[in-house]
């Protein structure tokens, strides 16, 4: 067991240099220095994990704490500490038992047979948005036309949050995502954001409808456990991670298509195909990279590297999903590799919960756009879109096409 020490400086965090290539930076660590201490923004310290196995070991062990609160734990953001995100209990912030609980009660809305039932009406929500597309001017941009508006409907009719509304919580999920907010900013976003949430659930706890949330409140009720705080940390969570990650993913992932022909003409005359083009398209792009970071409770080795307890690990996904040792090839886009043992869902107790919900919308996505636009192109050059290499959700802020 050893403690690593720095071997070069690092410029945390480090951005894509290619779109869909770990940054150089992190690749390097990989190879010579997989578990590398390094400074943050904030001043503090913490350990990034690059390597696959490494990853995953740490997502799985309990004994890494995901408490926000807790001393220790890593900031992205300069001058501030990290803390609960939106100042209500969430999951994302939990550690066992409370976690486990919490989970527990909300897992059955995101099953595979939930998911299934509501598929006619995510395909309705695409074919809407494409004959809007379609009825319009060319180029579009498939961001505004069919991204955002395709999960931002969906996780609103799932939770019961009034459509009308969307466009006042993008503007404030977009302001907590990029990480060159200004603190008030950041700040003045939280609180209008969680004050629309409360709002809500208190709708929802006077009359109760059938959706996510009033279902949540009548279990609570039905338990004797009613917490408004809680509801309003779970809508937080679920508006924020059911829209702002599917977004991005469907106009990367368009993109990645247009790119690579033979693969979109594969998927476009085999649906069949769909399924193991989104796990490779989730490996490939990983566009949450420094989500999954935890803080050590007790003293831990991993890769050989010891980790006191107190001290802050960053465990980058989209590094681990490019390991060599694991994805041959790595930066080959292959549909037929058969990728779901990546971590762009994370892994292990965190695991994402509505990874079931994403991967429908995104096989819904493709094969209706693929088909109903078998002439699509980019009206940019590739080289000249406008990456979010300022988020912590990595995505597209304009995608123009054409057909």
């Amino acid at each position: 067991m050893t403690r690593a020490v720095d071997h070069r400086a690092l410029n945390f965090p480090a951005q894509r240099t290619c779109p869909y290539a770990p940054p150089r930076e992190y690749a390097e660590l990989r190879e010579h220095s997989p578990v590398h201490r390094i400074e943050l923004p904030n001043g503090s310290s913490a350990w990034l994990i690059t390597r696959h196995e490494h990853v995953r070991a740490v997502l799985a062990d309990t004994r890494f704490s995901s408490d926000r609160g807790k001393p220790g734990f890593p900031s992205l953001l300069a001058g501030q500490a990290r803390t609960n995100l939106s100042g209500y209990p969430m999951m994302i912030s939990m550690d066992p038992p409370e976690h486990s609980a919490a989970r527990r009660a909300v897992l059955g809305e995101f099953t595979v047979r939930r998911m299934q039932a509501l598929q006619p009406r995510i395909q309705r929500i695409v074919d809407d948005c494409l004959d809007a597309m379609l009825a319009g001017p060319r180029p579009a941009d498939l961001v505004t036309a069919l991204s955002l508006p395709v999960p931002s409907l969906v996780i609103c009719e799932l939770l019961g949050v009034p459509y009308a509304d969307h466009d006042f919580f993008q503007v404030h999920t977009t302001s907590l995502v990029r990480l060159s907010t200004p603190p008030e900013e950041r700040s003045r976003s939280m609180g209008e954001l969680t004050a629309y949430l409360s709002e809500l659930v208190s709708a929802k706890q006077a009359e109760p409808g059938d959706d996510l949330l009033g279902r949540q409140v009548l279990k609570q009720r039905e338990n004797g456990t009613e917490d408004h705080g809680a509801l309003v940390g779970l809508a937080f969570l679920l508006l924020l991670a059911g829209h702002e990650t599917t977004a991005n993913m469907i106009s990367l992932g368009t993109l990645i298509l247009l790119e690579n022909p033979a693969a979109l003409a594969a998927v476009r005359d085999d649906p069949a195909l769909t399924p193991g083009a989104v796990e490779e398209l989730l490996r490939y792009l990983t566009i949450v990279e420094n989500a999954t970071s935890r803080v050590a409770t007790t003293d831990i080795e991993v890769g050989g590297t010891l980790i006191r307890a107190g001290e802050g690990v960053i465990c980058l996904g989209h590094t681990a999903d490019h390991d060599p040792e694991v994805f041959a090839e790595p930066e080959r886009f292959d549909i037929a590799r058969g990728a779901r043992h990546h971590v762009a869902f994370g892994f292990g107790p965190h695991q994402c919960l509505g990874q079931n919900l994403a991967r429908l919308e995104l096989q819904v996505v493709f094969d209706t756009l693929l088909r109903r636009v078998p002439t699509l192109a980019l009206a940019t050059p590739s080289d000249q879109l406008p990456f979010k290499d300022d988020a912590s959700v990595y995505g597209l802020y304009a995608l123009p096409v054409t057909w």
